[in-house]
Order: C-alpha cells, then structure tokens, then sequence
C-alpha cells in the first residue's frame, strides 16, 4: 500500500480557467491544502513512522518553497507533477516537453529536487509520455490503470516501472466539490470512505498487487478525513499483510533482483 499526495494547490484550478484566480473564496479552498492540510499530514505521517509520496506541481513549489521544504525534511519522496497542472489531452510533443522542463526546473529551484517519479496531471498521459519520461531520467510512473500490481515498459529510450493506480482509491471521486467547478454536491463520509478504500486494499492485498492511495492535502487534510485516514493505517496494519511504502521505495524492491515473488503480476511490457 502507497500513500501519494498531490499538493495541486491553486495549480489544478488555474490550469482548467485562468481567471479562476479572481474567485478569492476558490482560491481559499485549494490554499488550505499547502498551508494546513500538508503539515496536518505531516505530523500524522511522522506519528505513524510511514514514508509518502507527495506529487507536486512547479507552480506549486515556486508558490510555496517552505511547504516542499517540510515535505523533503520529512523525508519523503517528491515527484513531477506537471508545472500548471496542465493537462496532455491534445498537445503536441514539444508542448509536453516544455511541461517537463519547467515542473522539473521549479521542483530543482525551490527544493533541490531531481525527481524519479512522475504521475501525469489528471491521469491522462499521452502514447509518447513513457519515452520521453525514461529521456529526462525518471524511472518510475504512475498513470496508468492497466495491471493490478507494478510492471516494468520497455521503451526506445530506457525501462520505466509502472505502479497502476485506479479511480476507486483516489479522494477527489469522494470529497471534491465547488458549486459549477466539480463534483455534483456529494460529499462522502470520512467514515464510509475508509471502509470502501479498506475493501479495495484488501482485495488487492489478496492478489499480490499495489494499492496507489491517492489523495490531494485541500481534501484529506481536513480533520475528520485525516483522522478516518489515520485509522484506516491501523486497520490496514492490524488485519492486513499489506506493506506500507513509498512509491520510491516500491522502485527500490523492484530494482532488487533478489526480491522473488513480489506482486504475482509483476511483468515486463512495451510501450
């Protein structure tokens, strides 16, 4: 089991309407995120003893380089989260890159960060991302949807390991709305969503494969999901074999020829 944060921020509002910004209650609302949800992780993650993944946009780290300073102090792992959050659907290739270019200049400027892992904005990555990935040196992606437990793609230009996620473990489908922006005015339980997460971590755990928890700090850092969060950990703990990783540290055991038998679909596969 991995537990990923996607610090999106403002980011992943201002890429879907630039004049988003002018919303001053919006913009509140994905502020909380950096400012009280990370630190809110933080101290549960520290009193847990359990290594995250947080996913950050550039925009994010030049906006709030003290906040990827606690998240690396920590010790945590940090990925390439596009620059704006910008979405892939329809760019050309040297859009794209420029996307790359610059999440991975702001990620170095504010925090010294070269990062091996990359999660596309909004899952939606394009039939050239892998290999353009394994150019700038990552070694790791998550996003993708197709296997039930990580698998090594083969592409022209280097070997990238895939960690598939899934809808069903991500807490935007659950917590994310704003009136005429997303979501359709459900909100879910804190409660209810643990135990539809415990389900899907069991299942995969019966499987041999990875369960990608995927959460953003402006939802899961809100105090009853946190503590539902912080739960759901000793449940897993208590009535589960599941390992509790970061997502690096996942590449690290695969990267381990020594490691037999982890993930019983583990496999090799081309672009």
């Amino acid at each position: 089991m991995c537990l990923t944060f996607d610090v999106d921020a403002e980011s992943v509002m201002l890429a879907a309407d630039p004049r988003y910004e002018h919303r001053a209650s919006l913009m509140s609302h994905q502020r909380y995120g950096p400012t009280v949800g990370v630190p809110r992780i933080l101290k549960l993650l520290s009193r847990l003893e359990v290594r995250a993944t947080f996913f950050v946009p550039g925009a994010t780290a030049d906006r709030y380089p003290e906040v990827l300073g606690s998240i690396l102090e920590a010790g945590h792992d940090v990925g390439h989260h596009g620059y704006l959050h910008e979405s892939l659907v329809g760019v050309d290739e040297l859009a794209e890159r420029k996307y790359l270019e610059l999440g991975l200049e702001a990620l170095e400027r504010a925090g010294g960060v070269v990062p091996v892992g990359y999660r596309a904005p909004w899952w939606e990555a394009t039939t050239r991302t892998r290999e353009l990935l394994c150019e700038y040196g990552f070694r790791y992606d998550t996003s993708y949807f197709d296997a039930d437990a990580p698998y090594w793609v083969d592409t022209a230009r280097g070997r990238l390991l895939e960690v598939p996620v899934a809808w069903a473990l991500d807490d935007w489908e659950r917590y994310a709305f704003w009136p005429e922006v997303t979501g359709d005015g459900r909100i879910d339980r804190p409660s209810t969503v643990a135990d539809a997460w415990f389900e899907e971590i069991e299942g995969l755990t019966a499987v041999g494969g990875v369960a990608v928890l995927t959460m953003h700090p402006f939802l899961s850092g809100r105090p009853a999901r946190a503590a539902a969060l912080e739960h759901l950990i000793g449940r897993i703990r208590a009535e589960t074999g599941a390992r509790l990783m970061s997502l690096a540290e996942v590449l690290e055991m695969h990267e381990d020829t020594s490691m037999k038998g982890w993930g019983r679909q583990s496999e090799t596969r081309g672009t």
